[in-house]
């Protein structure tokens, strides 16, 4: 296991940090397998309800990949084919993530980081992070999956003239194409995001769910949407502990203490 995946937990909130800082956080074969564990084990972890994905420092949420891992790692065909595997894992079990995931962002966001960042549910950066997506730049290939993600987010024509441009946008135009939620003063971006998250974790952990198990399935084709299921959450929902202790609490004008049952 890599050092460069940090993973720290306090209360119900889980913080994945890609710490690479001296190379931006640009990421290597080892901390996609690294960061695709520690997704496995946060999602199976019931005291966990929201996770903050984020870059280690203050110049970079994640700048791609590790271009000096290149000869290495991405090569030879077979060697791109492993590791197009391994991204491919993690960004699968992002996108599946039965959680609420919150990207907190400062500095560059760019290539894999800004795909990483749209796998999110929610972004939120600092005044000075800067957004890119560089492939053009360097020859790289950018897969369909990829790009439906980002322009699920931004919309085609948006994703487009990131592609096409290869230009570093700054954050308050990432914010007009719809990347990011909010943009935060510099100082003022990590009490925000954790105020953010303990909002989130202390709401109603089965409604909260059932938002992101539609949200999952709203992003896939029609044909393939598992609308059963989310009907069946939204059963029990109702059917919960946490509903009777939510009622009660706005009757009384109370904080409710929900238990996720």
């Amino acid at each position: 296991m890599t050092d460069k995946i940090l993973v720290e937990q306090s209360e119900a909130i889980a913080t994945v940090t890609f710490n690479n800082p001296e190379r931006r956080n640009a990421v290597s074969l080892d901390m996609w397998e690294a960061f695709d564990a520690a997704l496995g084990k946060l999602q199976d972890d019931e005291a966990v309800r929201v996770i903050i994905i984020t870059g280690a420092g203050d110049k970079a949420f994640v700048s791609g990949a590790d271009i000096s891992k290149f000869e290495s790692e991405r090569a030879q065909a077979e060697a791109v084919a492993n590791y197009n595997a391994a991204t491919k894992r993690a960004y699968d079990r992002l996108d599946n993530f039965p959680k609420p995931v919150i990207a907190k962002i400062k500095g560059v966001c760019v290539g894999g980081g800004l795909n990483l960042a749209v796998g999110c549910d929610l972004r939120l950066c600092n005044a000075s992070a800067r957004f890119a997506m560089p492939a053009a730049k360097l020859g790289l290939g950018y897969g369909y999956g990829s790009l439906r993600r980002l322009a699920h987010v931004v919309g085609l024509p948006n994703a487009l003239e990131l592609a096409y441009t290869a230009k570093l946008f700054p954050a308050e135009d990432a914010f007009h194409m719809g990347a990011v939620n909010r943009v935060i003063a510099d100082d003022e971006l990590d009490d925000f995001v954790n105020d953010y998250a303990s909002r989130i974790a202390g709401n109603a952990p089965l409604t909260i769910r059932t938002f992101k198990a539609g949200a999952i399935e709203l992003r896939k084709h029609e044909h393939e949407r598992d609308k059963a299921r989310v009907d069946a959450m939204v059963e029990q929902c109702f059917a919960s502990e946490d509903y009777v202790e939510g009622r009660r609490a706005f009757m009384e004008k109370r904080k409710a203490e929900f238990k996720g049952r």
